[in-house]
């Protein structure tokens, strides 16, 4: 009776040790990667400091999959499509398509149309993961997404006219949410058969040769302004780059995606904008105005409100597998 009691109180409590929160936190170290990247940006470009931090990753992760290396041989072709997708399109082609979007279209329906990435997401695993929405989740949605709208934008319009809005650089800003919509999707579905550090060193392994290649086809040059103690200042800042915003975020990301809905997730995700916000005015000195608090107190009762929908679901199941061991 007692091991019955003991297993019903571990299947309660499985399902709820902050995975949620995890996601959030994860997702909220994405926006101190400015900190360690400004410096980086003066000597070298975006596609070289991205290849370095990624052989930094590898030589942390490689030892990781060694150990795991029981969990390869469980791959099958429709897993090692979604590491693709999640490695090469989540890491490597969704920058790039938000990189040139940037270069070639209007800067705030850029932003504007990648706020839709939680979209996608949900879409998504509706059909490939067939995740069920909860009550109030719409709602729930459109508070999450208009606080970011106010964090971005404020009170004002991102667009003066139609033709700004429908551009080539708004199409790669929907292809790169999409992109990154997609990869919440697929790391929830490799989490069903591998350890969240596995997924998260294959991750970061798999997209080095893509990396590699793209650096070398640009052809810049490799230099490192200034003497010794800058270049001992630049090497400390690629490796703090590397492993907080790059290791440590995901694999808290990947550790609580193991138990969060991807639909779930991708609106935990949305703690990024509001840590930039933050950084902005504490180390920047940036202003934050009455528009961007109300958008912060949005989107954190957003994410109180569906962390509590969260409790809500994953109890009934707890209650079904009780009765399973009883």
């Amino acid at each position: 009776m007692g091991k019955t009691i003991a297993a019903g109180e571990e299947a309660r409590k499985t399902p709820l040790r902050g995975g949620f929160w995890l996601v959030v936190l994860g997702a909220a170290l994405w926006g101190v990667d400015p900190l360690f990247r400004i410096l980086l940006l003066k000597s070298l470009t975006s596609s070289q400091i991205v290849l370095l931090e990624h052989v930094v990753l590898f030589l942390a992760a490689a030892p990781v999959l060694w150990r795991r290396r029981a969990e390869l041989k469980r791959i099958r072709l429709r897993h090692a499509g979604a590491l693709l997708f999640v490695s090469w399109g989540g890491s490597a082609v969704a920058t790039i398509l938000f990189t040139q979007a940037l270069s070639s279209g209007d800067l705030n329906a850029v932003i504007l149309l990648q706020k839709l990435q939680p979209l996608f997401a949900i879409g998504l695993a509706a059909v490939i993961l067939k995740e069920r929405l909860p009550r109030y989740f719409l709602p729930l949605l459109l508070l999450a997404l208009a606080g970011t709208y106010l964090l971005t934008f404020g009170w004002s319009m991102p667009f003066g006219h139609a033709g700004s809005f429908v551009t080539a650089g708004s199409a790669l800003a929907l292809g790169a949410a999409a992109l990154w919509g997609g990869s919440t999707v697929m790391g929830r579905y490799l989490l069903g058969t591998m350890q969240y550090e596995t997924v998260t060193s294959l991750r970061f392994m798999l997209a080095l040769p893509l990396l590699l290649v793209i650096t070398l086809s640009q052809g810049a040059p490799w230099q490192l302004n200034g003497g010794l103690g800058t270049s001992a200042l630049i090497s400390l800042n690629l490796l703090l780059q590397a492993l907080l915003p790059g290791l440590l975020s995901m694999l808290l990301y990947y550790r609580g995606l193991s138990t969060t809905k991807a639909s779930f997730a991708t609106l935990a995700e949305l703690s990024f904008p509001m840590t930039s916000l933050v950084l902005n005015w504490a180390v920047y000195g940036q202003l934050v105005t009455w528009a961007q608090l109300l958008g912060f107190v949005l989107i954190w009762t957003a994410l109180f409100a569906i962390s509590a929908q969260q409790k809500e679901q994953a109890e009934p199941a707890a209650q079904v597998e009780l009765r399973k061991i009883s």
